[in-house]
């Protein structure tokens, strides 16, 4: 097979928990997580989003909305999911075991709830509001609105590099950037036409242009455009109005990450490149047990062989011989 293979959409994507990766394909999803013992759990599931599959949730614009907060729901329950595992080993160690629960407890989904509640609050107040009011005070000495808007978008940006780079020094985080990592390697090897091993994982890229840092830089981005051109005076309505553009710019940043997922183009190249600069420090580079995990919730969700035959020209010869080497 040819090596110099251009990337083909999968559909496929995903997301690093504690010590494990989450993958999801269309309605169903896999935890794998690589428990205290060394063993790997997985656990397939069903999740058709927060509102269902209903029609007004496809529309342009519209789905990125909802795509976002199913994210949110989606990726706080695995998370949860895989910190159990460690939980009930430290209540194991101390004598006091419990049985392993199941994915999504009626206790588990309200507290869920009120964390990604809290998330989004606080995620809006740090990106969106606080640039705003530092912005805001050099209004007192400036009277330019240009120059102010430019100055609220570059606290704006970096608020959020910041944020990205210190959390990315915490020992924990390093661990599951990792993680993260390996799921990105699966994703593009399967996109490059490889068959899904640890040596072909190992050597592919870390980054992707479907990665949900990249979403939020775009979402960062798209801010400081739409931003720049609200010109009213009252401070309450400025806050307001831009609480009310959050879902838009949301909508805008989503049809951005769907494009650059499915195109190679030029233009798509260019405004996928700082994401992809970013992804050097929320992705690292992963072990082989690492890689194990992420192929493991790959393949409880996605026919990758299947995949490589209908998208590449893979024969059962070509791929028996792949896995021989």
């Amino acid at each position: 097979m040819s090596k110099n293979r251009k990337s083909h959409y999968s559909g496929i994507g995903g997301q690093a928990v504690l010590e494990g990766v989450m993958m999801k394909n269309g309605d169903q999803y896999a935890v794998a997580v690589r428990k205290p013992d060394g063993e790997i759990d997985i656990q397939t599931e069903e999740y058709k989003g927060f509102c269902g599959d209903k029609k007004f949730t496809k529309i342009p614009f519209i789905r990125g909305i909802f795509s976002f907060i199913d994210s949110l729901v989606l990726g706080m329950k695995v998370t949860m999911h895989s910190a159990s595992f460690y939980e009930e080993d430290e209540e194991n160690k101390e004598g006091g075991g419990k049985p392993e629960k199941e994915i999504g407890s009626k206790s588990d989904d309200i507290m869920m709830g009120i964390t990604v509640a809290l998330a989004v609050i606080i995620a809006v107040a740090l990106f969106m509001v606080l640039p705003f009011l530092l912005s805001d005070l050099l209004g007192k000495v400036v009277r330019n609105a240009s120059l102010i808007a430019i100055f609220e978008g570059f606290i704006r940006i970096l608020i959020f590099v910041g944020y990205i780079t210190a959390i990315s020094l915490m020992e924990d985080i390093k661990r599951l950037y990792r993680y993260h990592g390996a799921e990105h390697k699966c994703i593009n090897c399967i996109e490059r036409g490889r068959p899904l091993n640890v040596k072909n994982v190992m050597r592919s890229s870390r980054q992707h242009k479907r990665c949900g840092t990249s979403f939020l830089l775009f979402v960062v981005l798209v801010s400081v455009i739409v931003f720049f051109f609200i010109r009213v005076d009252n401070l309450a309505l400025k806050i307001i109005i831009r609480l009310l553009l959050v879902p838009v710019i949301a909508g805008i940043s989503y049809e951005l990450i769907r494009l650059a997922g499915r195109s190679d183009n030029i233009v798509v190249q260019i405004i996928s490149r700082p994401g992809m600069w970013l992804q050097k420090l929320t992705t690292k580079e992963p072990d082989e047990d690492m890689v194990k995990v992420a192929i493991a919730s790959v393949e409880a969700v996605f026919d990758w062989k299947t995949y490589l035959k209908e998208e590449f020209g893979y024969t059962d010869e070509n791929l028996s011989a792949e896995e021989e080497l």
